[in-house]
Formats: C-alpha cells, sequence, structure tokens
C-alpha cells in the first residue's frame, strides 16, 4: 500500500485507548482527551493509522454494534469526509469487525500486519499481539476467537450478556490494570524487537510501527531500520508522528 506525503503534512499513529475499560464513565475523560489529539491531528495530517484497542471490546452483530463512542465514531467519520485518509488495524480487545467501519466510516480494516510505502520509506505496521517468540498460548486462542465458529456461537448470545462479559475479563485484564506493562525488558528481550530483527533478515523496512505492548519506546534493529512502539491512551498518552524532515517520533500529547 501506498501513501504520498505531500510537502507540509504529517502522518500520526495511535493505538491502546482502551474506549470503555474498566467502565464506560471512567473511560470518558480519555476519550474527550483523544477527541483533541484527533482535532489537533487533522490540521495537518495526510492520514491517521490507529493501531488498534481503540475499543476495550467490540463486536459486530448483524444488526448491532456496542453502545457508547458516539463522538469518536462522529469525528473519524467526519475526518473522513474531509479526506484524512485513516487506516484501522484491529487489536486483540477488538478483533471482531466485520465490515461496519468500513461501510458506515469509509476506513479500511488490517487484521494482519502490512507494509506501507510511505513516499521512499518502508512502514511494516500492525498492532503486534502474537507476534514475536513465545506466549504459544494466547496464538492457540486468537486462532480460536478469529475462527468463523467462535464468532457464530458468540453472535447466538444476547448482546446484553456478551458485553457484560467483555466487561468482566477487562476489568480483570492486565493491560488494564497490572503493572507489567511499564517494565522495560530490555533491547535483547522485548518480543516486537525481536521480531523486526528477524523480519529484517529478509526484507528491508526502515520503520516498525507496533501498539499492543503499552509502553512507548524506540529501539534500533538495523543499521537504518527502527522499531516503535506506541505506547497508550491510559497511563501514557503517546503517539507517533511522521514527517519526511524529522522522520519518526514518539511524543506525548499534553493538552488537557
Amino acid at each position: 500500500m501506498k501513501v504520498h506525503l505531500p510537502e507540509g503534512k504529517k502522518i500520526y499513529f495511535s493505538s491502546d485507548n482502551h474506549l470503555g475499560a474498566p467502565t464506560m464513565e471512567e473511560s470518558r475523560p480519555r476519550e474527550r482527551k483523544f477527541l483533541q489529539w484527533l482535532e489537533m491531528a487533522r490540521k495537518d495530517a495526510q492520514a491517521i493509522f490507529l493501531m488498534g484497542d481503540l475499543f476495550d471490546f467490540w463486536f459486530e452483530y448483524r444488526t448491532v454494534v456496542p453502545k457508547g463512542f458516539v463522538r469518536t465514531l462522529g469525528k473519524l467519520a467526519e475526518m473522513r469526509d474531509q479526506g484524512i485518509e485513516i487506516y484501522f488495524f484491529v487489536g486483540n480487545h477488538d478483533l471482531w469487525m466485520n465490515g461496519y467501519f468500513e461501510d458506515e466510516l469509509g476506513i479500511p480494516v488490517y487484521h494482519d500486519p502490512a507494509v506501507f510505502e510511505i513516499n521512499d520509506k518502508k512502514f511494516f505496521v500492525g498492532h503486534g499481539d502474537g507476534l514475536g517468540p513465545g506466549d504459544k498460548g494466547y496464538k492457540r486462542m486468537k486462532k480460536i476467537f478469529r475462527g468463523r465458529f467462535f464468532q457464530w456461537l458468540f453472535r447466538w448470545g444476547h448482546p446484553d450478556i456478551g458485553m457484560r462479559i467483555a466487561q468482566y475479563f477487562s476489568v480483570k485484564n492486565k493491560l488494564i490494570s497490572g503493572n507489567d506493562d511499564h517494565i522495560f525488558l530490555g533491547e535483547d528481550n522485548e518480543w516486537l524487537a525481536a521480531y523486526a530483527k528477524r523480519k529484517l533478515e529478509t526484507t528491508h523496512y526502515d520503520y516498525f510501527v507496533f501498539g499492543h505492548r503499552h509502553l512507548p519506546m524506540t529501539i534500533k534493529v538495523g543499521k537504518q531500520s527502527t522499531y516503535h512502539n506506541l505506547g497508550d491512551w491510559i497511563h501514557h498518552y503517546t503517539y507517533g508522528v511522521y514527517d519526511e524532515i524529522t522522520g519518526f517520533e514518539i511524543k506525548e500529547f499534553q493538552k488537557k
């Protein structure tokens, strides 16, 4: 996929908002701050990459989508109508998307990592879950969750029941309530950096951009290649931005 970046324009990246967690009420201040960020980005954005777990839970029934998030969805629709390119990569919390974003918002949805060429630079981008060495249990579980039978089975339950179950597991999820994701493991032990290094053995990429890890970081993975993790909108309020002059940067959004 090629993206043309005109002079004076930028590419923005965001991940792991987990809107709706631990409750809708508690996530609203984070949503308001994210909307302020979108409003800031729209001034010079050529494209915005939403890199997964925008919602803490999302499941599309045939005629129903989860209640809430109307301001975020409305802002994204407005920006897309304005001509800003928006790309959505599902995360492990909002992987059950099946056409709503494409049909209603005009936003393409990616269920796997993808390669983008932005002018003369090559980006490998994705949420990041299930990549790298280890975590075989989660990788097996992900295959089950993505399977048609599991989705068919879940769809037969009433949406209110499904949302209640999802909220329960959200509160228990270490990505929201734990401390493990605030610890830097070291360049040799960060599994997404290791994954990036393996990819470079066969193909050159200038930038690897992931979410999922919840910790903002930049690691050199090759002579001309870097891995960036975007952090999150729970503790760090960080995002990525790329332009032709300064390259890729991780920044913190300060506006209240």
